[in-house]
């Protein structure tokens, strides 16, 4: 049985995800089985802190402007679509820092530059029924969804991710949600994103 930690109703942006993190370049059919919802793009490049490592942190400058920290708040369990997908979920509450340019100076080395190419789409419950929307739902309860072509120490990684936003009492109802839909669709390839695939950011480059 899934529960979500009483941590969740404290202060800052609240938010319950699962991501799964793959070796290699995206696949272009990977592209086109994403494709049949409207996404927005957008590439970027942002740096982690991974020197020194923060357990429970993830401290990262998003595409130099702002400083976005992440204090993780537990797994509430395991999420699995059978046949199709197994992770773990992960509830973390969020500050985000705006700034015109935010300097790494003499510290440059120990944060991790990661370019993305995101693919993103938007899915919401408001109606009460779940839908697709663009851009603009503003702080309405929502799931976001990325497909994401990762470049980090000169190699090609992929991801995709699910990061639900809004009421606590709503998060676990818009991620399963929407990650039934996402996934009624079988990946191409008959691929099955697993438990070992699935983590932060954070744990990645912690990993490696």
């Amino acid at each position: 049985m899934i529960e979500l930690p009483d941590r969740l109703t404290t202060d800052g942006v609240r938010s319950l995800e699962i991501r799964w993190i793959l070796p290699g370049p995206m696949d272009t059919a990977v592209k086109g089985w994403f494709g049949r919802f409207p996404t927005a793009e957008e590439s970027r490049e942002d740096s982690y802190l991974f020197d020194p490592l923060l357990h429970g942190l993830s401290v990262k400058v998003r595409a130099g402007g702002a400083l976005e920290v992440k204090a993780y708040s537990g797994s509430p369990g395991i999420l699995e679509v059978p046949r199709r997908a197994r992770g773990r979920l992960e509830a973390w509450r969020k500050w985000t820092f705006p700034t015109r340019r935010v300097s790494r100076g003499a510290d440059a080395p120990a944060w991790k530059p990661v370019r993305k190419r995101r693919r993103i789409s938007r899915f919401s419950l408001a109606s009460g029924q779940l839908e697709a929307r663009g851009p603009g739902l503003g702080q309405q309860p929502r799931c976001e969804v990325e497909l994401t072509e990762v470049r980090a120490s000169g190699q090609d990684w992929w991801t995709l991710g699910f990061e639900a936003t809004g009421s606590a009492d709503l998060l676990l109802s818009e991620l399963q949600a929407t990650v039934a839909l996402v996934f009624a669709q079988v990946l191409p390839g008959d691929m099955k994103p697993g438990l070992p695939d699935s983590r932060s950011y954070a744990e990645w480059l912690g990993q490696r």
